[in-house]
């Protein structure tokens, strides 16, 4: 489920050119799973519990992560977010949808990706901490041109990254508590989690670095986009 939206009420869909085209994969990716959602209401799991499975997903990512599987955490940050598009599909199917399952499904959300990219962050911190008790592996970063306030720099980009991703869920939220439409923005947490996993495919890598660098970036634009959309709204009334 999208970000912040109740699962009481579909929102209209998004205008432009890349609303569009998400839009499309959206649907697309529903129809695939729609043979899944059966199933799964055939063996009687709720939306509820896909929402918890989805949470558990996530923080076994997040150990991953930080224990150096990139490989690994990737592949099962795919297993949470397919379980995050699935309760609500199950939701729907079954007549099940409520103000609690829209409330737990966002707050698991936040806290899912929380897990994530504070296991990101932690590998870095843990890495520098052995090139402390380990100077041959400083000597071979250096070598290759990687200083050991890299390790530090990453980490603190991590959790940056979570900043803006909590910004993207706060300024929505926010402005639909005000009672305003704000469905704008081009990142919201599909893209983050899309972006996080194709990095993490690539293992331990220069392309998780910039990934995290273009997740911080984007995130904190998308949040910026809102801000800018609930001033104008603001200002006509």
């Amino acid at each position: 489920m999208s970000e912040g939206t109740p699962a009481v009420a579909r929102p209209p869909a998004r205008t432009g050119g890349l609303g569009r085209l998400k839009e499309a994969l959206k649907h697309g990716i529903h129809a695939a799973l729609a043979p899944v959602v059966r199933v799964l209401g055939w063996i009687g799991l709720g939306p509820d519990a896909l929402t918890v499975l989805g949470l558990v997903f996530s923080v076994f990512s997040g150990i991953s992560f930080f224990e150096g599987g990139f490989r690994l955490g990737s592949s099962l940050l795919l297993f949470a977010g397919l379980c995050d598009i699935l309760d609500g599909e199950v939701a729907r199917s079954r007549g099940r949808e409520s103000r609690f399952g829209a409330f737990l499904d966002s707050t698991l959300d936040r806290l899912a990706e929380a897990m994530v990219l504070v296991g990101i962050s932690g590998f870095y911190v843990v890495s520098l901490l052995d090139r402390v008790h380990d100077p041959s592996k400083v000597l071979e970063d250096l070598s290759r041109g990687l200083e050991p306030r890299t390790y530090v720099l990453l980490a603190l980009t991590a959790m940056m990254a979570l900043v803006g991703s909590f910004m993207v869920s706060y300024t929505r939220a926010r402005a639909e508590g005000l009672g305003l439409e704000c469905r704008v923005g081009w990142f919201e947490r599909p893209e983050r989690l899309v972006l996080i996993m194709i990095a993490g495919l690539f293992g331990i890598s220069a392309v998780m670095a910039w990934a995290l660098v273009l997740l911080t970036i984007l995130s904190f634009a998308t949040a910026g986009q809102r801000v800018v959309h609930v001033w104008k709204n603001t200002r006509s009334r």
